[in-house]
């Protein structure tokens, strides 16, 4: 999985975004991808972190510090720091995170949700979870076959554990194992491994917004890693399916037909709203 394609009609559409979605080892016809959808094709997959520039890594730790401590008043309090960083991102703030869906017309809603965009290109970037994940290290690859899933959660990310060894340089036994500890924050997570690596996992149901996109979030073990650029490297993780302009308004009008709107996507009368303000719009 490692093209670029553009497909001609609604139908080529389908037919990308859904190839090789049959599982045999289930018979169902169930994906193991996921989704993003961007309004522009020429954007990369740039994080919000990455968009407040200047020494933007340095800053990531203050932002979530800060975040934590002024939310303590709206967010239930818990002691994973992995809940909290899926809150702070769903609530806007600056992450090294990346939303993604399991949905492939979800996807395509955010492909095609900017009526200012409507003329250029969109795309959905489709990123073969399964090839990432094998390039994991073999500890955070067990921890997925222990649990039987394809996907990290919150509460797996929550219980990793990285070796805390120390060297003393005047004992004769060379390293000595200190007790693990837990991954509790970016900087530790970075550390599970030299090289970069990505991803998946699913955040908590914080809400409707959550559960109605099919969500799910990546995260790269270096915040100045453009993901897109890390996919580049590795050879066959990913399909960029372009979303041609010119068919922009026609999947627009299937997806509503379809109610994927901001009326479901967004729960609540801010996307009921934005859905009337779309759907009334005069289309020249």
């Amino acid at each position: 999985m490692s093209q670029i394609v553009d497909p001609k009609n609604w139908h080529d559409l389908i037919s990308e975004l859904y190839e090789g979605d049959f599982n045999p080892a289930i018979r169902r016809y169930r994906s193991t991808a996921a989704y993003r959808g961007v309004v522009d094709a020429t954007w990369e997959l740039e994080t919000s972190l990455m968009r407040i520039k200047g020494d933007y890594a340095s800053l990531e730790p203050h932002l979530l510090r800060n975040f934590r401590k002024y939310a303590h008043r709206d967010v239930a309090d818990k002691d994973s720091f992995w809940y909290w960083l899926s809150v702070a991102q769903h609530h806007g703030l600056p992450t090294r995170l990346l939303d993604w869906t399991y949905s492939p017309f979800v996807a395509l809603h955010f492909a095609t949700d900017h009526l200012d965009k409507m003329e250029v290109d969109g795309v959905v970037w489709v990123a073969d979870v399964p090839a990432i994940h094998r390039l994991l290290s073999t500890p955070l690859r067990s921890v997925l076959r222990s649990e039987g899933s394809g996907v990290f959660t919150v509460d797996m990310l929550a219980n990793l554990e990285r070796d805390n060894r120390v060297s003393d340089p005047t004992s004769l036994a060379g390293p000595q194992n200190v007790r693990p500890r837990n991954v509790s924050n970016l900087r530790d997570f970075d550390r599970l491994s030299k090289k970069p690596f990505a991803l998946f996992f699913e955040p908590p149901s914080l809400d409707d917004r959550i559960v109605n996109q099919f969500a799910l979030f990546s995260v790269m073990s270096d915040p100045t890693m453009m993901m897109n650029r890390w996919f580049g490297q590795r050879g066959s993780l990913y399909k960029k399916v372009v979303v041609p302009a010119k068919l922009k308004w026609e999947v627009r009008d299937r997806l509503d037909q379809a109610n994927i709107t901001e009326r479901v996507i967004y729960p609540g009368l801010d996307g009921l709203s934005r859905w009337l303000k779309r759907h009334y719009y005069h289309h020249p």
